[in-house]
């Protein structure tokens, strides 16, 4: 039986319920896989802040992924890892972008800038943060970002984009892919593209921590429910998928439990990992042998 040594946790549709909360189950099934020695940490397309904000209602103090891979750390000041676009490059991106009708949104750790350009009401409210994120994550909104970065340039982790149709979003998609080589854009939702620095991925991510904690990936369990959840869920040692994961993530998993709103990483937890055994107790086994 593989002895696992780390933990993934996707946040959203996963850790937390639909209403943004935590179960105390999930808490207690967090405690009991900690105090067998599991390293346990998030990943997630969130900026730093707001899932170190997680990682603290669960008593976590380990690396967080955060900003779907880019920036990997403990605190705001010393990321093990960070992949961004340039100032050069995310100034363009945004020269391109601003000729479209959409909302742009350039996420940095530290803070977040958008453009005010209107368009339809139910996906504007997608691209900004909730009200109790911008109490500790600056968010600014200005009239043009490119005359903004003119004189303040911003190295983005990631550019989020809103289209009001579908044709926008289609034309300016193939436009960025053909200009620009060195990033991947994303459809994340309808209508939503994301443009990151090319290969990145929660995967990428995940990949760099387990490296840097010298873990084997077929010693992780990755939990998620998104579709850019598949390419973790499909290279860990044990992925599983939530019950209200699409059927192309469940596709991928070893193991589908219940759903976000009825205990699932509880569940899962404390089933799989009640047959674990903390490694020191296996080593005093081995010695008494």
């Amino acid at each position: 039986m593989t002895q696992y040594k780390l933990l993934a946790l996707n946040v959203d549709g996963t850790l937390l319920r639909s209403n943004g909360r935590i179960q105390p189950s999930t808490k207690e099934a967090i405690e009991y896989v900690k105090d067998k020695g599991i390293y346990v940490t998030l990943v997630t397309n969130r900026h730093f802040q707001s899932a170190k904000k997680v990682a603290k209602a669960l008593k976590l103090d380990s690396y967080l992924i955060t900003h779907g891979g880019a920036f990997i750390s403990e605190n705001l000041d010393h990321p093990i890892f960070e992949k961004r676009l340039s100032e050069d490059m995310t100034f363009n991106l945004v020269q391109v972008l601003e000729s479209y009708k959409c909302n742009i949104r350039l996420t940095h750790e530290r803070y977040s800038i958008g453009n005010r350009k209107r368009i339809a009401s139910n996906l504007l409210s997608k691209s900004i943060l909730n009200t109790s994120d911008s109490m500790f994550y600056p968010v600014q909104f200005v009239d043009s970002l490119g005359d903004t970065l003119r004189d303040e340039p911003v190295s983005a982790t990631k550019i989020d984009v809103f289209f009001s149709n579908e044709v926008d979003k289609e034309e300016a998609q193939n436009v960025i892919q053909e200009a620009f080589q060195d990033v991947d854009v994303k459809e994340a939702q309808p209508n939503k593209l994301e443009i990151v620095q090319k290969g990145l991925s929660k995967e990428y991510g995940l990949r760099v921590l387990a490296n840097h904690l010298s873990i084997p990936m077929g010693e992780t369990v990755v939990i998620g429910d998104s579709i850019d959840d598949i390419g973790m869920i499909s290279s860990s040692g044990l992925g599983v998928a939530m019950w209200n994961a699409p059927f192309e993530v469940k596709q991928a998993a070893d193991w589908i439990t219940r759903s976000n709103n009825h205990e699932g990483v509880g569940y899962m937890v404390k089933e799989h990992f009640r047959k674990q055994q903390r490694e020191e107790f296996l080593r005093k086994i081995k010695i008494d042998r």
